[in-house]
């Protein structure tokens, strides 16, 4: 199995090159992430306000068990 490997050889032109423009790419319009997170922050708020209520429950408890 023997391959036979064959070597090309590349030559270039060599141009003066210039400066020009970034070619500009045409990309589609890519839609936006935008989720919509207000169930969240409802949650959020409900918890504060339970967690809120049982540290005020429990102060006022330390006061009248001691």
């Amino acid at each position: 199995m023997a391959n036979s490997n064959k070597k090309r050889s590349v030559t270039t032109a060599s141009a003066p090159t210039t400066a020009s423009a970034p070619a500009k790419t045409n990309r589609p319009a890519v839609a936006e992430f935008n989720p919509d997170y207000t169930y969240v922050k409802k949650d959020l708020a409900k918890i504060g306000i339970m967690a809120g209520s049982f540290i005020t429950i429990l102060v006022i408890l330390s006061f009248f068990l001691r």
